[in-house]
């Protein structure tokens, strides 16, 4: 059976069984077989790549595998121009629009406190989300992987195991993002941008105890929920300073 030497870099070392990773290892397989196809038979999504070298040159990923193979996967780049090389995917992969998968409640809300476009609907099926990812430009932001291996998939980031402040730490870095950051901006419900509102314009909506200590007010149009900087504010700028902090 004709084989491949596979080297994978940083952190796409996670998705790789221990005894392949950071080192070359020698991968079988069958008939005509393209390169992407192979790199998530062993783990790795299509979306956490950005460069595919072979022999030393770039390829995309429908690149045909050929025996003797020698070839270099790597992640995102941060610092590093690639520019010239064969791009992977037709639009770049650093989108500061998100759409998340189910069961990421904690991270959506922080990310809506940070002035991030987050999009969150439960009742997607993964077809649904791929669709709306493609359709309005958003990241897919998911814990599985079987999701971003859809061949439709060309943007999405593999949620790594940590705590909520490591995983949106991780997100704003890989795709350079603090200098986007606005916090509270966003409604924490439905993701709409907010306004600043007089307290005299909400004044009869908001309970007499926050109509003595606080002045100032925020306003979501579409759900219809109001802002100030009660005691949740408090919890929420603790989380937010933490994830921000280097």
């Amino acid at each position: 059976m004709p084989a491949v030497i596979f080297r994978f870099y940083e952190e796409l070392n996670h998705f790789l069984a221990e005894e392949r990773r950071k080192r070359d290892f020698e991968a079988a397989f069958k008939g005509r077989q393209s390169v992407k196809d192979m790199i998530e038979a062993l783990g790795v999504p299509h979306t956490e790549v950005d460069l595919i070298l072979v022999n030393g040159e770039s390829v995309g990923f429908g690149y045909i595998l050929q025996e003797g193979d020698r070839i270099s996967v790597y992640p995102v780049f941060e610092s590093l121009d690639i520019r010239d090389v064969t791009h992977l995917r037709e639009a770049p992969l650093r989108e500061n629009r998100f759409i998340a998968d189910i069961n990421m409640d904690d991270i959506v809300k922080y990310m809506r406190a940070l002035g991030l476009d987050v999009y969150c609907d439960h009742s997607l099926c993964p077809r649904d989300i791929i669709r709306a990812s493609k359709e309005e430009n958003r990241t897919i932001l998911t814990r599985g992987r079987k999701l971003l291996k859809y061949k439709d998939v060309t943007h999405g980031i593999f949620i790594r195991p940590g705590t909520i402040t490591r995983q949106i730490r991780a997100i704003i870095d890989l795709l350079s993002l603090r200098a986007t950051i606005t916090p509270f901006s966003r409604c924490l419900r439905c993701n709409s941008p907010l306004v600043r509102v007089s307290k005299e314009s909400v004044f009869d909506r908001i309970p007499p105890k926050a109509r003595a200590f606080y002045d100032e007010y925020s306003y979501c149009s579409r759900c219809d929920r109001i802002y100030w900087k009660g005691t949740h504010f408090v919890k929420i700028k603790k989380m937010v300073d933490e994830i921000l902090a280097r």
